[in-house]
């Protein structure tokens, strides 16, 4: 099962947790195995069927580009990392 790291602004959804093993082949299957195991967390994750555009997402150290159909693998690390923005 992949591992998913939950930033802190997103752990009171994961019952405290800072990172849960998830299974999943793709992006969009793994936020839906998340929002089954801890309602709520997709609305924060997602708009519509993107990623929300203030989050950047990381799997296994590069940032995923093609979103919820972005390739996820048994042992990858996926973190979700809120965009910095301001000038």
């Amino acid at each position: 099962m992949a591992t998913v790291w939950i930033p802190s602004l997103l752990r009171e959804l994961a019952g405290g947790r800072a990172s849960i093993e998830v299974s999943g082949s793709t992006l969009g299957e793994v936020i839906a195995a998340l929002e089954r195991d801890f309602p709520g967390i997709r609305e924060r994750l997602c708009v519509d069927l993107e990623i929300h555009p203030m989050i950047a997402v990381h799997i296994d150290g590069r940032i995923a580009e093609l979103g919820l159909l972005e390739p996820v693998q048994e042992k990858s690390e996926i973190l979700f990392l809120p965009a910095v923005a301001g000038g």
